[in-house]
């Protein structure tokens, strides 16, 4: 008997256990669209994107019906893998090989919604079609339809199939339109991508090493606790739960009234504790505050969160000082997670350099000193004043 063997809690595991986020086959909200003729489902995901693509962002999947072979890019029938084309106005990739299902999330990674020709292809959810004329087609999918949430009734049908009602237990729960009702099938959309929004979670980074300051900056007291405290007090009311990132060897002594949470892409700074709260919790997004910002205030939390942009990769203030995105007091989304990473694999660690680089929300702050950092004894000094001279005219004008 071997050291492990009947505990199966202690037996080795070759691989790390990580959490994976809730992507299906290409997004974290997709459906596939069943049971209609494949020029009907076509329109459909038309006039749903035209309606939602200003607000959210929207792709499309399906297979061609052409002979692909008679049809590949000369470029690639002569050996090429990849084929790219700058169109102008939109960017075109041709590949050699099939991709993977991994490069398929990879490639919709930045999309809010997938709709997909559930004729060819398969998706999380499922909208089904009722079409008299394609019944026996529907009926050789019945398997597909594992996480139905809409029926939709072709202008030859007013009621769904029998085997539709056998094969799925909850259909008297699930909504039936007309298909022709397409401000209803709009709404549908729109109120499960509300739905869909990611939680809020706080994230105050405490992990730097202070060595200009010469101590701890995260134990600095100004408002009567240590500034990490502080910080996690001010983001408490906006978040879902709140955290304190530590490198490992940095964790409190004490009893901390927040949890804490460790960096687990070590040597990389905030990036790396951005990325160990994904890693985490894939599904949240993340309000990154840094501990070292003794002037931040209650609005301009609730501004940034007031104007978060879920459909971003991040919602950002616009730094005065540096002219550029401020990474460490901005909302990052999970579609953020494997952007990170990728940046990462380019031997890129700079926050900023990623919020430059991406699609964000950026905002300009109400108070622009509220994104003042202290990093040195004097610069303490010079906020300390301010905030002396704030509280003695709060207490003057009570």
């Amino acid at each position: 008997m071997t050291l492990n063997e009947g505990n199966p809690e202690k037996k080795h595991r070759k691989h790390a256990k990580l959490l994976k986020p809730a992507i299906g086959n290409y997004g974290r909200n997709e459906w596939a669209i069943v049971g209609g003729p494949c020029v009907v489902i076509k329109l459909l995901a038309d006039d749903v994107i035209t309606a939602l693509g200003s607000t959210y962002r929207c792709a499309y999947v399906d297979t061609s019906h052409n002979d692909d072979l008679t049809l590949l890019p000369g470029r690639l029938a002569a050996g090429a893998v990849v084929d790219y084309t700058n169109q102008l106005n939109y960017q075109q990739f041709n590949f050699q090989n099939p991709l993977m299902p991994y490069q398929l999330k990879q490639q919709f990674a930045n999309a809010d919604m997938v709709l997909v020709n559930g004729n060819h292809q398969q998706a999380k959810a499922q909208i089904v079609i009722i079409d008299i004329n394609k019944r026996a087609s529907l009926l050789k999918r019945l398997d597909q339809l594992t996480n139905v949430e809409l029926f939709l009734l072709a202008d030859n049908s007013d009621d769904l199939f029998d085997f539709i009602r056998e094969t799925i237990p909850d259909w008297q729960q699930i909504p039936v339109y007309k298909l022709a009702d397409k401000e209803k099938i709009v709404a549908f959309f729109d109120t499960r991508l509300k739905q869909a929004k990611p939680v809020l979670n706080g994230l105050v980074l405490a992990g730097g090493k202070s060595q200009r300051m010469g101590f701890d900056k995260g134990e600095i007291n100004l408002y009567g606790e240590p500034q990490r405290y502080h910080m996690a007090d001010m983001l408490k009311p906006f978040c879902n739960e709140v955290y304190i990132s530590y490198a490992a060897d940095q964790l409190p002594q004490n009893h901390s009234p927040y949890p804490a949470l460790v960096d687990t892409f070590t040597g990389l700074g905030p990036y790396g504790a951005i990325l160990s709260a994904f890693r985490e919790q894939p599904d949240s997004a993340w309000l990154v505050i840094a501990c070292d910002l003794p002037l931040m205030d209650e609005g301009t939390l609730r501004n940034l969160v007031a104007w978060r942009n879920s459909s971003s990769v991040a919602t950002a203030y616009h730094s005065p000082v540096t002219d550029f995105p401020e990474p460490l007091i901005a909302i990052w989304e999970p579609k953020s997670y494997p952007i990170l990473l990728s940046f990462l694999a380019q031997g890129y660690s700079c926050p900023r350099k990623v919020l430059i680089n991406t699609d964000i929300t950026l905002l300009n702050a109400p108070q622009p000193e509220a994104l003042t950092n202290v990093n040195t004894p004097e610069e303490l000094e010079t906020v300390r004043k301010i905030i002396q001279q704030k509280l003695a005219a709060t207490n003057e004008g009570s």
